[in-house]
């Protein structure tokens, strides 16, 4: 583990606290989180969830955690409306463009990996399909049912809420009672197969014509969408995992119903931590295609919104995402962008300058503290705000040291550079941006040395995992690296 005496706090949705993090087994972290519902585009607000949750495995890994991290694709079975009758959204795009479901679950999946790939996100470890899984799930609807928690009807089955609330208590995420529950699954004109319209789908059977249907012992049908994401964490993560993460819009009924199923399968819990991320607003207001507020994450890269007058890197809109904390509501907006753009050039070209420094005889500035304080801000929840308050101390200090107004001993020196680096690039996921003009072969060139140097240190290390994260993210940027027996050269 990394070497600091501060203990990591996450705040537990299901306490409303922050908690010590105590991970099941020492050393490792299982974390699941919903992934995208693939019949669109992926919208801002989706990116901002998972750059979160990016940001919390990078972290993870920086402090020494082997993390398996699993995020999965839905490709069905998740309903217009997210309820129990109805259209699958799939389906439905695949009926009006005249497609294949597939065809659109393909469309939309490559989209969503381009523009997380853009944003610099990390690939999971695992990142299974809902389809790929029918197996999975079909065995957890049959042991629920032989738990007595769920029923079949019509080919159908059906979680019973109110016999899970008698012994287990509904609603222990959400806060909610069964009253509140009233009316989000929806009943049609009193002819649902349901026996209470509180009760939700694990399995529905297939009308004729629906075109992604399965065998099954009750019927020819599809999954449930909460049975879904309890299938497929589990059986990569076991019955009991540390994380479980999504937008704040899942946390009920889809969490809710998640652990329902964990307890109603196991008798215990599903998982130790439950996280969300909060909303994304637009201009002050909630994002709506229908009223002319909203914006696609493509469009900000291109410059191709009429919301705004210019194009923004992928960088710059990371670093506004850090800037609010993962638990607040964000807004974003052109002025937002613009001040956001700034205080990156001025970070990532400050860190830049840290590479052309010297030591001296002795440390005039206390970096032993500082980084301390980066870490402690890190550890209370992951408040990147304030993490990012403390890297702009950081440019103070390299301010302070080209202009001769401080000094760092060489052990300073070393751990200023791997710390500010370290939490820019590998933490933050900041990615330095090719400036235009005549400086750019040698601002560009000087700042891809000190990556190869960091990456070589990593190697040297045997830390395998961040040398390939170097790697992968210059060649996002159209920059190779090639080793040889006399080091690693680059080109663009």
């Amino acid at each position: 583990m990394n070497s600091t005496d501060q203990k990591l706090k996450i705040y537990n949705s299901l306490s409303g606290e922050k908690e010590i993090f105590t991970p099941i087994s020492e050393g490792y972290v299982g974390m699941y989180v919903c992934g995208p519902t693939v019949y669109s585009n992926v919208h801002l607000g989706n990116v901002r969830t998972f750059m979160s949750f990016d940001m919390i495995y990078r972290y993870l890994l920086h402090l020494g955690y082997k993390v398996r991290y699993v995020r999965n694709i839905t490709d069905v079975g998740h309903l217009v409306g997210d309820v129990d009758e109805g259209e699958d959204k799939i389906a439905r795009k695949a009926r009006l463009e005249q497609l294949e479901p597939m065809e659109i679950v393909q469309r939309y999946t490559i989209d969503f990996h381009d523009i997380l790939r853009k944003f610099n996100l990390l690939p999971p470890n695992i990142e299974p399909s809902a389809t790929g899984h029918i197996i999975e799930q079909i065995e957890i609807i049959r042991k629920v049912i032989d738990k007595g928690y769920a029923y079949e009807s019509n080919g159908s089955v059906y979680f019973d809420v109110s016999k899970y609330d008698q012994e287990f208590g509904y609603g222990v995420l959400s806060n909610r009672s069964l009253e509140d529950m009233a009316g989000n699954s929806r009943k049609l004109d009193g002819q649902s197969d349901k026996r209470n319209d509180r009760d939700f789908a694990m399995w529905k059977r297939a009308e004729a014509g629906h075109i992604m249907r399965w065998p099954s012992p009750w019927s020819d049908g599809f999954p449930g969408w909460h049975t879904e994401c309890t299938a497929m964490s589990t059986k990569y993560l076991g019955d009991r995992f540390d994380i479980h993460g999504g937008g704040m819009d899942l946390k009920f009924p889809h969490h809710e119903s998640e652990i329902a199923q964990g307890n109603a399968c196991t008798g215990h819990a599903p998982v130790n931590y439950w996280m969300h991320a909060n909303l994304l607003t637009l201009n002050g207001k909630k994002m709506a295609k229908s009223g002319g507020n909203s914006i696609l994450p493509g469009e900000i890269l291109s410059g191709g919104s009429p919301l705004l007058s210019k194009a923004f890197s992928a960088s710059v809109v990371r670093f506004l995402m850090m800037q609010a904390h993962y638990r607040s509501i964000m807004d974003f907006s052109e002025e937002a962008l613009l001040a956001a753009e700034k205080g990156h050039n001025r970070l990532l070209e400050s860190v830049d300058d840290l590479i052309r420094l010297e030591s001296g005889a002795q440390s005039t500035l206390d970096i032993p503290s500082w980084a301390a304080l980066c870490y402690e801000a890190m550890n209370d929840d992951f408040n990147t705000p304030i993490l990012i308050s403390h890297l702009f101390e950081g440019v103070h200090f390299i301010n302070l040291l080209k202009d001769k107004k401080a000094s760092l001993t060489e052990s300073d020196l070393d751990l200023f550079v791997s710390t500010i680096t370290d939490f820019t690039y590998n933490v933050l996921g900041l990615v330095i941006q090719p400036v235009s003009g005549e400086e750019h072969d040698d601002k560009l060139d000087g700042t891809i040395r000190l990556l190869i140097a960091l990456r070589d240190s990593a190697r040297a290390d045997r830390n395998y995992l961040l040398s390939d994260q170097i790697r992968d993210a210059l060649a996002l940027l159209n920059i190779n690296l090639e080793d040889a027996r006399d080091g690693t050269s680059f080109k663009y």
